[in-house]
């Protein structure tokens, strides 16, 4: 009895293999099981790994827009790539633009747009464009205010430039030429790069060169005929603007918000020759209140309490230097006035696409500019 199991075992090779190994694969189970071994060895189920992201799943952003290899022989090169690419740890995540829906480069070094600018508190330059989220965007998708204020650098140049319009007016027109001149080209270029148009060398060109065409109209037609001057050439230069997008090949939605920032600049660039439309004394006293008030309004204060302080300031350095002309007292209005206009001009550098470019053009002219046309209206008012 104990030797029948190991004679059963003995005759199977005998008569069940030899009779499948003459047969070929008539078993069934046979080619299951070799196919089963050859798609294990498959470059597909590398390719397959799980990824996990920071939170242990992979997004959408991370795993959009992979390329596909047109051929095997690159299959274990594009399993690597799509797990670094996918890794938050690699390079760098790659962020999406939320109104582009397509994601961007990343960054060698391990450090995305998103945590450059976030660190360093700007945003990373770029000449294409706004092709990344800026730090206005992502504050706004956060819930936060978008509202990034220049800063004590810019309001220091925003002084020297408004200290050398007040001292060069009380000199002669030509004399405050000079640094209305620079005022209005960084005028016109901080204009197309707070709206993200960068670079926009036409229309910054079209918007400069107007601002000189009413430069040239007022010191040729005079102090009297100024409304006339700069008010012709705004007009003009509209035209030109609309001509310019009619000639432009881009999408109606492009040329229109083209159209719109070159009118916008070309108007605050021309707007800003009120300085040299004005009475001298008011140039003197406006220029100088402007530059008190945008220094005090860079105080690390609460936003209510600059204000206040800003138009205090700005009206005490009105008083000062209204004594030293001929306005005395009067300068207190002017003063606070063209400050107001200020404020202004600083809180609309703030907003939108705030970036250290945007804060050292617009961020510093626009005060100024902004200031021109109660420079000149309170300047005939009280004088």
């Amino acid at each position: 009895m104990t030797n029948q199991p190991y004679e059963g075992y003995e005759e199977y090779p005998q008569q069940g293999w030899p009779a499948h190994a003459q047969q070929g694969y008539e078993d069934p189970q046979a080619p299951q099981h070799h196919t089963q071994q050859w798609q294990g060895q498959t470059w597909e189920t590398q390719v397959q790994a799980p990824v996990t992201g920071a939170t242990g799943s992979a997004g959408p952003a991370e795993t959009a827009y992979l390329p596909q290899q047109a051929y095997e022989g690159e299959a274990q090169g594009y399993g690597g790539w799509q797990q670094q690419a996918a890794a938050p740890g690699a390079y760098g995540s790659a962020p999406v633009s939320p109104d582009a829906g397509r994601p961007h480069p990343a960054h060698p070094g391990g450090a995305s747009p998103a945590a450059a600018s976030s660190s360093a508190g700007y945003g990373p330059a770029t000449v294409a464009g706004n092709a990344r989220v800026t730090d206005a965007q992502r504050a706004r998708l956060e819930g936060r205010s978008p509202v990034i204020e220049p800063g004590i650098q810019p309001a220091a140049l925003t002084a020297l430039l408004g200290l050398l319009l007040s001292g060069t007016a009380a000199i002669g027109s030509y004399a405050l030429l000079v640094p209305l001149v620079v005022l209005q080209a960084v005028t016109a270029a901080g204009w197309f790069r707070l709206n993200g148009m960068w670079p926009a060398r036409q229309g910054i060109a079209l918007a400069f060169l107007g601002a000189l065409v009413a430069d040239a109209a007022l010191l040729t037609a005079g102090r009297e005929n100024a409304p006339a001057a700069i008010l012709g050439t705004l007009g003009v230069w509209v035209l030109l603007s609309l001509v310019m997008q009619l000639r432009s090949h881009a999408d109606p939605d492009e040329r229109m918000y083209g159209l719109m920032a070159t009118v916008a600049s070309a108007a605050l660039a021309i707007v800003a020759t009120g300085h040299l439309a004005a009475d001298p004394d008011a140039v003197t006293v406006g220029a100088a209140a402007v530059a008190v008030a945008v220094l005090a309004r860079a105080l690390p204060l609460p936003t209510p309490v600059s204000v206040v302080v800003a138009l205090l300031a700005a009206a005490g350095a009105g008083i000062a230097v209204g004594g030293m002309t001929g306005l005395g007292a009067k300068g207190a209005l002017l003063g606070a006035g063209a400050a107001v206009c200020a404020l202004i001009g600083h809180r609309v550098a703030s907003y939108d696409y705030p970036s250290r470019f945007v804060h050292f053009t617009a961020g510093v002219a626009l005060p100024l500019s902004a200031a021109a046309p109660a420079v000149y209206v309170l300047g005939r008012a009280i004088g």
